[in-house]
């Protein structure tokens, strides 16, 4: 196992990510199929390997090419997919923004400054998985485009009623709020936490001018400043 990849594992479950890991790990089981959208350097990846067991998936979605092929070299093998495409609304071929390389800041949704653009495949979720196929858990890391991977998402939403695992910043969207990615979610029928401080708290108290106010140096270092959401079914 690559030493540095096991290093990012333990230090995203037991200090970074310590709070959505410890829901995860507690919701997972094998046999699942769970997406790690945003992979990125594979922080995620680990734990979500051993979860899901030899009978399970992992289907990971990193669209930088570095990044793709650092992750095929580094991650179980056994039951780790990965995928080097974006997910959005529909399938296609988009520009990524790229502020530096193996940049965790890429985006789909706003130009990086000083940055290299890339096209890059994209695929919807719902073109992905054939009907029926039981997805139980997306994990999503995308840099403003949470709205369009769930709208591309819609009929596993509705069906197979994952839980959702994301992060949402008012100052990763090109347009739109963190309210409207939790009103889409609403409408299918999800229901929503914020995590804050290592606890989980109802969207209903979340508040974007205290909890995502954009004040002073690295303001997203603020104790205060939540950017993790968990949605889970109502039902």
């Amino acid at each position: 196992m690559n030493a540095r990849f096991m290093w990012r594992a333990l230090k995203a479950r037991w200090r970074d990510q310590r709070a959505e890991l410890s829901i995860i790990g507690g919701y997972v089981r094998p046999g699942d199929t769970v997406c790690d959208v945003g992979a990125h350097k594979g922080s995620y990846i680990y734990w979500l390997s051993r979860w899901v067991g030899n009978s399970g998936r992992v289907l990971a979605f990193e669209p930088q090419p570095s990044l793709a092929a650092y992750l095929r070299e580094v991650v179980p093998r056994h039951n780790v997919v990965i995928e080097q495409k974006a997910l959005w609304s529909d399938s296609g071929v988009l520009d990524l923004s790229i502020p530096a390389v193996n940049s965790p800041g890429a985006t789909l949704v706003a130009h990086a400054p000083g940055g290299t653009r890339l096209q890059v495949p994209v695929v919807a979720l719902d073109d992905y998985f054939r009907p029926e196929q039981r997805v139980s858990l997306i994990k999503i890391d995308a840099e403003g485009a949470e709205l369009a991977i769930f709208r591309g998402a819609r009929r596993i939403l509705s069906e197979e009623r994952p839980w959702l695992v994301f992060e949402c910043e008012k100052r990763h969207l090109a347009e739109g709020t963190v309210e409207d990615v939790f009103g889409f979610l609403d409408r299918l029928g999800y229901e929503g936490f914020f995590f804050r401080q290592g606890s989980l708290h109802s969207v209903s108290a979340f508040d974007p001018a205290i909890h995502q106010k954009q004040s002073g140096p690295r303001f997203w270092d603020h104790p205060n400043y939540c950017n993790n959401f968990l949605f889970k079914p109502r039902d």
